[in-house]
C-alpha cells in the first residue's frame, strides 16, 4: 500500500478535518483516506462486473446456459505469445 505525507496544510483545513473526523468516528488519518477514496472512486463510476451482469440478464442468461458453457469450456493452460 502507498503513502502519502502531505505538507503545509493550512490550520483552518487541518482543523475542519479533525472536527469531521471526529463527526465519523475515525482518526484524521482514516478521513483522509476516506476523502480520497470517496473522490477518486466516486458512487457513479462504471463498474465492469455489474455491466457485465446487466448484459446477461438483458439476453436471458440462465444458470443452466452457465453450467453448460462451463461443461464445453476448454481448461487447459494458454500457450504463452511468442515474439519470434
Amino acid at each position: 500500500m502507498g503513502m502519502m505525507t502531505i505538507r503545509s496544510i493550512p490550520e483552518e483545513v487541518h482543523n475542519a478535518l479533525k472536527a469531521r473526523a471526529k463527526q465519523n468516528h475515525r482518526s484524521a488519518e482514516a478521513e483522509v483516506r476516506a476523502i480520497l477514496e470517496e473522490a477518486t472512486r466516486p458512487e457513479n463510476r462504471f463498474k465492469m462486473g455489474d455491466a457485465l451482469a446487466a448484459l446477461g440478464r438483458k439476453v436471458g442468461l440462465t444458470n443452466e446456459d452457465v453450467a453448460s458453457i462451463e461443461q464445453v469450456r476448454d481448461k487447459s493452460p494458454a500457450e504463452p505469445m511468442r515474439f519470434e
